[in-house]
């Protein structure tokens, strides 16, 4: 009984403070401009830091680097500046990484160059690109509704997946990584998020097919990027990524899903549609 309750006011914990966040971002892209600039970069930023502290259980990273980078390509992203500035970005943060090294190995006779170009760097690519494609893609003529499809979609995934796969779940989904998932609960998230852009196609009168294609990346490409931060987290050896929100963890704990889910529509709708 006692742990019913305590399971209770932990669902009714997550339930509320996912609905504050929902209601936040739903409200930052229906504004658009600088409001969703805003959130976006600050829950972007406050993931990389996340994902550096759970690199530097096992090795060095320079997070003031990476996180002042991380700035520089969000900024390049709303000015709507040249692909070529990211990279410029990207180019400059190695040069100035790889100089830390030589001179930490000059004065103390080590050195951590692969882990620290390559676990900074890693944390651009991972957390920060993907929420700058996701700031150009409100942008587009349907920013809106795309944004809000792939919100919804990625949400209904998630809670699909986790409902359905503790009732009805049996057959074990890469248990290795994430012992929990089950086949029968991706199945669920599955359909559940391709219904939600089928509903959202329906609602704003848009062809269905675009729109359906983001319901399968997020009930497919979602799930999969879930794992991601799974094996980061089981090779640190920590259960959540922070514990800023309460009763799902860290924020790269509740917008694991997104990071991949944001890249692929922004790459289906901002370069194979656009």
């Amino acid at each position: 009984m006692v742990a019913f309750k305590a399971k209770s006011r932990e669902l009714a914990l997550r339930a509320f403070s996912g609905f504050i966040i929902g209601a936040l971002i739903l409200s930052a892209i229906y504004y658009g401009g600088r409001t969703w600039f805003l959130l976006a970069s600050i829950i972007s930023l406050i993931s990389l830091w996340e994902y550096y502290q759970l690199l530097s259980k096992k090795f060095r990273v320079s997070k003031g680097i990476g996180f002042l980078a991380g700035i520089l390509v969000l900024l390049a992203s709303a000015e709507y500046l040249r692909p070529a500035s990211i990279l410029i970005i990207f180019t400059l943060t190695s040069f100035v990484l790889f100089m830390i090294e030589i001179l930490r190995r000059q004065f103390s006779q080590v050195s951590y160059a692969i882990w620290n170009v390559g676990g900074t760097l890693s944390g651009l690519i991972y957390i920060i690109l993907p929420w700058s494609y996701m700031v150009l893609l409100r942008a587009h003529p349907i920013g809106r509704t795309l944004l809000f499809s792939l919100f919804l979609c990625t949400w209904s995934c998630d809670i699909a997946a986790y409902l359905v796969g503790t009732r009805w779940g049996r057959n074990k989904f890469c248990e290795a990584v994430s012992p929990k998932k089950t086949w029968e609960g991706f199945a669920g998230g599955a359909g559940a998020s391709i219904l939600i852009s089928a509903a959202v196609a329906y609602y704003c009168s848009l062809p269905p097919i675009p729109l359906l294609g983001i319901g399968a990346i997020c009930g497919i490409a979602g799930q999969l990027g879930d794992l991601v931060e799974s094996l980061i987290k089981r090779e640190a050896e920590v259960k959540d990524s922070g514990h800023l929100i309460p009763g799902h963890g860290g924020f790269l704990d509740r917008f694991d899903s997104i990071l991949i889910n944001g890249t692929l529509t922004f790459f289906l709708f901002g370069v194979i549609l656009s």
